[in-house]
């Protein structure tokens, strides 16, 4: 397949100029394999030439251009050559059959195990719109869309634009404003729906009818946080909202947390809970809510020009989403979840090899492959962090300002990074284009130091900046309680801006500033040293931190007593990060985490800490000599937050505690007295995740065998029992179901996407290494051609989910490097090995 080059777009843009699309889907002929599309596009060639539209057909039935037939056979891979086009208007009619998909790209089908039930939406970005329609494929081609779909009898359509039946049977969708190719969405099948009505505007709510009892129970919320977005968006924005309706479906496998679909917002169905989850779950999903809908004015509004400029997209949209959800909803917490989870996404994708700016030069994105590699966490996290260290920089009302601005310049067209900085220094005397220079065309992460020495009745402290950012942050100062010395009492917290400015010094009030280097901000305050020193105690900036070595000390021996989450929260990141660059023992951190983690009142931290301790730390950063303590220690810790729990107060962190408990299990007796039992002594009952929990654990210990995991699909004949059978069957110890598990990734290729990402995560497991070392060859050997077949989507699981990332060895090392190699990889693959080799470098180095 060829792929569009950056040189590509812009010729093409500056030939033509597309007014509207008109396709029509068939959904009733082709059986479970294909459908039929015929698209008719009206564009306007400014000059006469040539060029080419796109699509992917499993067969090209006809093309015509201005009622004269093209030759079907001059379809090279996905590009069908327009040439001798005269200036002037243009009409292109493509009739084709295309492939539905079953890995998340192009137009999706599924049927549902529970009820046999088929449902079918699109996953369009990028270069997938090619999957289901021709088009001029590129963000900067906006046009207006007419899709009018035939569906089976029984199925109801949703669109970009309200839909309605026709009496043929065909369901006819509103035209959209100008979009760009990438947003025109469809989910049909026989979806339950929950409609309401708010601000004029038709609101409704989809799913599967197999999940409709599990929607219907949490429509009330789902609604509320909508409804709160809605209008704080719009206290936010000068612009309304710009679509006609506003639906959210929550699909199948889906690859992607949520698409930003104007007016269809699809989202991963796993957001219909069926089984239990934490209130920071539930947070989770509220702030996914808020994300898309800040897209609707950031992304879809106005759109990027280039796949250069999608962290505008990402990174807008996780800061309005974390931010909005906390002004506006329940969740007044949203940041201390950003920093323990989420931040560290960015944190650690800036520290690879493969990292790259927010906003990359234009020559390093130069074609839409090369684009699919930004989406990470530095275009989400880092990028929404650079962005609330320019509000805390600029203030909110010029940042909104210049928001504002864009959006009114740009609606309904495109945009770039520097109309974007334009925007914003439109309404601030601040130097907006060099904060952007510092802040998004540099790659890696800040570490700030500080350093505290006391005199004459004051202490000083001088921070040293090891890396060029500008960085506006808050410092905390804690004393010890002087009735219990595990708790800590706020003395003050002061702004401090590192390098050191005049301005830094009227904004810490009374303090004393010097002269200070580059890199270097000095500030001194009247009495003792504080017994805890936070650099970035309100999490405003992205960098690193470290402590002195009294704050180490006090940090380590009273983190439960620290009074405020979020500067938990930050805590808690260096320690993590210290022990990331080999400065602090893993050891020390599971220490740390029986101390403190038992008092622990926030559940995302709880969450964050437990994490990070049974996924990295016992089971990569720890040698596997080391492993049965770690084990034995997170179960002693496990043990304290259930007895902690036992008086139901706290359901979402005995949720958490039974969790961690089941996953770090080196025995099965308990874990099988729950599982033949229905439930956890004192609660809760055992509902189907906690079930296929257990059961994985089970089969990773050699304590289930397939008989059990097969009753247990019959009791549960969902899609996600089926996810979770795959799961358990390829954890069993043994040689036979190894090799079947790795058959159907790498050599059947007839999983869909979700199917192979649960084979993949029970497949490896610490537990097994003397079982699974002849697959870390064969791995090398077999995901390149895998990738090669299946396409990016699941190039992308393959590298992330069947890496084989237990295995911690220089040998293992070795044979990564050697298939970076290789010049067939696919780029989605190639980024995921790079990240993970690196990964097994960093472990190599903690573990020594």
């Amino acid at each position: 397949m060829s792929v569009l080059t950056r040189d590509e777009a812009q010729t093409r843009a500056q030939f033509l100029d597309v007014q509207r699309y008109r396709i029509e889907l068939d959904l009733t002929t082709g059986g479970e394999d294909t459908f039929a599309s015929r698209t008719a596009i009206h564009f306007t060639a400014r000059t006469a030439g040539d060029t080419f539209v796109e699509l992917k057909p499993a067969t090209l039935r006809s093309v015509t251009l201005d009622g004269q037939p093209l030759d079907p056979e001059t379809l090279t891979e996905n590009r069908l050559a327009l040439t001798h086009l005269t200036a002037g208007p243009h009409e292109l009619h493509v009739d084709a059959v295309m492939n539905y998909s079953h890995t998340g790209e192009g137009l999706h089908r599924f049927t549902d195990p529970a009820d046999g039930e088929t449902y079918t939406y699109t996953q369009l970005f990028m270069e997938d719109v090619q999957r289901v329609f021709a088009a001029f494929d590129q963000p900067d081609l906006k046009a207006a869309f007419d899709l009018t779909v035939k569906a089976p009898d029984g199925w109801k359509v949703l669109a970009n634009g309200i839909t309605e039946q026709q009496a043929d049977g065909r369901w006819k969708a509103a035209t959209t404003p100008l979009i760009s190719t990438y947003l025109v969405a469809l989910a049909a099948g026989p979806w339950h729906s929950v409609t309401t009505e708010h601000a004029g505007l038709p609101f409704g709510l989809h799913c599967r009818r197999s999940l409709a009892p599990h929607l219907d129970a949490d429509a009330d919320e789902l609604f509320e946080i909508t409804r709160q977005c809605y209008d704080r968006y719009h206290e936010k924005f000068d612009e309304p909202y710009p679509f006609d309706s506003y639906d959210q479906a929550f699909v199948p496998e889906f690859n992607a947390g949520a698409m930003e679909n104007p007016g269809l917002v699809t989202f991963r169905d796993e957001f219909v809970y069926r089984s239990a989850v934490t209130d920071t779950e539930r947070q989770t999903r509220a702030m996914v809510i808020a994300h898309e809908m800040a897209h609707m004015w950031f992304g879809d509004l106005v759109t990027l020009q280039w796949w250069d400029d999608i962290w505008l997209n990402e990174s807008f949209a996780e800061y309005m989403g974390y931010q909005t959800l906390t002004e506006a909803t329940r969740f007044s917490d949203t940041w201390v979840d950003f920093g323990i989870a989420r931040k560290a996404w960015g944190y650690d994708a800036d520290q690879r090899p493969t990292t790259h700016p927010v906003a990359p030069a234009p020559d390093a994105v130069p074609d839409t492959a090369s684009a699919m590699l930004n989406f990470d966490g530095i275009s989400y996290a880092k990028g929404a962090s650079a962005l609330r260290q320019l509000v805390a920089w600029l203030g909110e009302k010029d940042f909104l300002a210049g928001i504002n601005t864009h959006f009114e310049r740009h609606k309904f067209a495109n945009a770039t990074l520097a109309d974007f900085i334009d925007s914003l220094a439109s309404t601030t005397d601040r130097d907006v284009h060099a904060w952007a220079r510092q802040w998004l065309g540099t790659t890696g992460v800040d570490t700030l130091t500080p350093t505290v020495t006391e005199a004459d009745g004051n202490w000083h402290l001088t921070v040293t900046q090891h890396g060029e950012r500008p960085h506006r942050l808050t410092v905390g100062a804690y004393d010890r309680d002087i009735n219990d010395g595990r708790h800590l009492i706020l003395r003050e917290r002061f702004d401090i801006d590192v390098p050191q400015t005049t301005h830094a010094a009227r904004i810490t009030d009374d303090a004393e500033t010097s002269d200070a280097p580059q890199g270097e901000a000095t500030i001194a305050r009247p009495g003792r040293r504080p017994a805890l020193l936070v650099l970035n105690d309100h999490d405003l900036t992205y960098a690193k931190v470290r402590l002195d070595d009294t704050s180490a000390e006090t940090a380590l021996r009273s983190l439960a007593g620290v009074p405020d989450a979020l500067t938990r929260a930050v805590l808690w990141n260096t320690l993590r990060d210290m022990v990331r660059d080999g400065e602090l023992p893993p050891a020390a951190y599971l220490e740390t985490a029986r101390a403190h983690l038992a008092e622990e009142a926030d559940l995302a931290v709880v969450q964050g800490v437990l994490t990070f301790a049974g996924t990295q730390i016992a089971n990569r950063y720890l040698a596997a000599a080391d492993r049965p303590a770690a084990l034995a220690l997170l179960t002693d810790l496990t043990r304290a937050l259930l007895r902690r729990t036992e008086d139901g107060s706290n359901p979402g962190l005995r949720l958490t505690a039974v969790r961690h408990f089941i996953d770090a299990a080196a025995q099965p007796d308990t874990i099988r007295g729950w599982l033949d039992d229905g439930s956890v002594p004192g609660g809760p009952e055992l509902d189907p995740e906690l079930r296929w929990r257990i059961l994985t654990r089970l089969a990773v210990l050699g304590a289930t065998d397939d008989k059990e995991i097969a009753a247990a699909l019959a009791a549960d004949p969902s899609a996600t029992g089926e996810e979770g059978a795959a799961r358990c069957r390829a954890a069993l110890p043994t040689p036979a179901a190894k090799e079947a598990a790795w058959t159907a990734m790498f050599q059947s290729d007839t999983l869909s996407n979700y199917l192979f990402t649960a084979t993949a995560q029970g497949f490896w497991q610490p537990e097994q290494a003397d079982i699974l070392q002849p697959y870390v060859t064969r791995y090398y050997q077999d995901a390149a051609p895998l990738a090669a077949r299946r396409g990016p989507a699941i190039a992308e699981a393959a590298g992330r989910y069947a890496f084989p990332a237990p295995v911690v060895d220089a040998d293992a090392v070795h044979l990564g490097e050697t298939c970076l190699d290789r010049t067939d990889l696919l780029p989605a693959l190639r980024r995921k090995l790079a990240d993970q080799v690196d990964d097994l470098r960093r472990a190599l180095t903690v573990r020594s």
